[in-house]
């Protein structure tokens, strides 16, 4: 869409909320002039227009953080854009994920998928800090994830079936309870196996959707 289709603020503005495209966490909120949309479009990454400083800037230009373009929409009314983002670091100035933190109302339900992408992320970094160990841990020894991680697959996928077979179990044991806690176990180790053979929830997540067209 060209800038001039978009129904604009008083200011003659768009505005703009930027969502992380894994989690669906809202990052920011900004707004864009016709030069920070024409920008955004040209280099895949957020610009804005400043409303305190009257120019347009590319979000990260200082800091690195980049908003990573991955999708843009309209809503229904075309007087507001979402941008999908792969962010490249935290979003807010703050050194905050997201410019959004300062709870109002918090219930249990809120962002319980993120919970996959920040597993994700854990078990990435005991991976990491694997190679900074002088002495290789035992199961009873620091992390758990560690000891899997250096246990290799042939533990790892030994682990799922072990869940893999209490989750059946306590399925046709017909207890809720045990049901959860089960599948929790085996939905762990799962994220374990796949970061062990190096595939990303994003990669699943992205053949779920494939096969959902």
């Amino acid at each position: 869409m060209d800038f001039k289709d978009f129904k604009l603020d008083d200011s003659g503005l768009l505005p703009v909320i930027v969502q992380n495209y894994k989690t669906g966490k809202v990052l920011m909120l900004g707004y864009m002039n016709e030069e920070a949309y024409n920008n955004t479009l040209k280099t895949g990454k957020v610009n804005f227009y400043s409303r305190s400083r009257k120019t347009q800037w590319l979000k990260g230009e200082t800091s690195g953080n980049f908003l990573n373009v991955v999708s843009i929409k309209s809503d229904c009314d075309n007087d507001t854009l979402l941008v999908n983002a792969d962010p490249v670091g935290p979003t807010c100035h703050t050194g905050s994920e997201s410019c959004f933190f300062n709870d109002i109302v918090k219930s249990d339900k809120e962002e319980s998928a993120q919970i996959l992408f920040t597993l994700q992320d854990t078990i990435n970094q005991r991976k990491e800090d694997i190679k900074k160990l002088e002495k290789m841990p035992t199961k009873y020894e620091g992390s758990y994830t560690q000891y899997l991680l250096i246990e290799g697959t042939d533990k790892i996928c030994k682990k799922i079936g072990e869940e893999s077979a209490e989750t059946i179990i306590a399925a046709k044991n017909d207890d809720k309870e045990e049901i959860i806690c089960e599948a929790s176990d085996l939905i762990y180790h799962l994220l374990v196996l796949l970061n062990d053979r190096g595939v990303k929830i994003e990669d699943i997540f992205s053949k779920l959707n494939n096969r959902h067209k």
